[in-house]
Formats: structure tokens, sequence, C-alpha cells
């Protein structure tokens, strides 16, 4: 039996021009092709393209996953083994996600009084009193939403736009390894995992290992923290918080 590119779309949950694109790339190019020359698709390329985004959830560029699938010499199990690592890892996280503070971070207002032309010049087109009823309902009553706001109250403009700046730097850094092909579980991604989560100790509150994990959890789990994201690289989301839980793993294993 064989399905039409239209129908796989459906079934998977993509689109029409993601699979003529993996097509254009050689990493699912269908088995069959209509006599008027329409992609089919049958089970075996189901199975591929099931394992494709299976990779590409975890933040797997599409050039990795195309050297996994394809090489003769790996050991399927091997790389099971390892995304049923970081699986794991990532369901014990999101059952203590109620712990994460991420909101506060960067949904909650700011503990200084800012015009609102000043607030959208620090912070873009975020606003930063958008979720504040949201962030106090979840998170006011926690030690690191508190510290957060001690920490914050004297922030003045050009404190806040130094540290937009280094954390955009560090988001930047890391859309750049991801961009290049680096692992998520490699040195350097770990490294820029542990330098984003030494910088939300340095300017907000004390962030263990786990906490972290919950925030790298939180930016795929919340739309509007994956668009954020996304906007800086698509698959920057996921890609992020596979670095974070593999930097995480590293340090408490």
């Amino acid at each position: 039996m064989s399905y039409s590119v239209g129908q796989v779309a459906g079934y998977a949950g993509v689109t029409v021009r993601t699979l003529h694109h993996y097509d254009d790339i050689g990493l699912l190019v269908p088995s069959e092709r209509s006599h008027a020359g329409h992609r089919r698709y049958n089970d075996a390329d189901l199975d591929r393209l099931q394992q494709i985004l299976f990779y590409r959830e975890l933040g797997f560029p599409l050039e990795e996953v195309a050297a996994l699938l394809d090489d003769p010499d790996a050991d399927p199990r091997a790389h099971l083994r390892r995304q049923h690592e970081l699986l794991t890892v990532r369901i014990e996280k999101l059952q203590k996600m109620a712990a994460a503070v991420e909101h506060a971070m960067e949904a909650r207002k700011m503990g200084i009084n800012l015009t609102p032309e000043e607030k959208f010049e620090v912070f873009g087109d975020f606003d930063p009193d958008q979720y504040e009823d949201e962030v106090q309902e979840r998170w006011g009553s926690t030690d690191a939403y508190r510290e957060s706001q001690r920490r914050t109250a004297s922030y003045t403009k050009e404190d806040w736009k130094r540290v937009t700046e280094e954390f955009d730097a560090i988001h930047r850094r890391m859309a750049d390894l991801m961009a290049s092909g680096t692992p998520a579980d490699s040195e350097a991604a770990m490294d820029t995992a542990e330098e984003h989560r030494r910088f939300i100790s340095r300017s907000y509150y004390d962030c263990s290992h786990e906490m972290h994990s919950c925030l790298g959890e939180m930016y795929v789990a919340d739309a509007r923290f994956t668009a954020t994201y996304e906007k800086i690289r698509p698959g920057l989301a996921a890609y992020l918080r596979n670095a974070i839980l593999a930097n995480t793993a590293r340090h408490t294993s």
C-alpha cells in the first residue's frame, strides 16, 4: 500500500512543503512515483519519517539525522539508548515543572519604574507586564521569585540593557553551535548550557542544575517561550533544552 504526499503530511503532522524538502535533500525520498510523477510513500518510508521526526524533536540537525539513518556501520541500538536517556530525563523534569520559575525571570513585572517606551526599548516586542498575574499565582511564593525581585529591584535601564544583551549573546552562541551541526550533548553545547545557568544565577536567582532542567523543559512546553527561541533559529528551543539536560546529567551523574 502506498500513500500520497498529502496523506503522509496529514498522518505525521508536517507540511507538504517539509516532505518536498526532505525529498530534495535526500533525507526521505519516496519509494514510488505515480504515472503522473507524484510522490508515493510506502510503509518503510513512513517508518523512516517517524525516525526523522523523533530525532528532530530532540534537536538533531537534518544533516546529523541523515548520517544516523544512512550510516551502515552505525548501531541503531546505541542511538536509541542515547535518545531513551534523554527522554527519560525529560519526562522526569516535566513532572517537576511546577518548581520552574522561568516566567519569574522573563515574564514578570520589572522591579523598577520604566515608561512604556523604555520597556519596549529594553525588551523589544516583549511586554513584561503581560503575564504578571500568572507569574504571581504560580511562583509568587517561591524563594527564587522573591530573590529575583530583590536583586532586580535596583536594576536601572542600563542594567536591563546589559543583562538582556548578555543573555542574547549566549543564545546566539547556542544557535551557532546548532547551525554548525554540533550535537546538543557535545562538550561545546554543554559548556554553553552551563554558561546559561550561571548567567541566571548571577543575574536573577540561584539556579541549580535541577531547576535549570525545568527551565529547559519550559522552553519547549510553553509555546510562548518556544516562539521566542524559534525566532532566533528554528529548532533552537529543543536544542537548548537538550543541551541543558545533557549538562545537568554531566554534573549530577
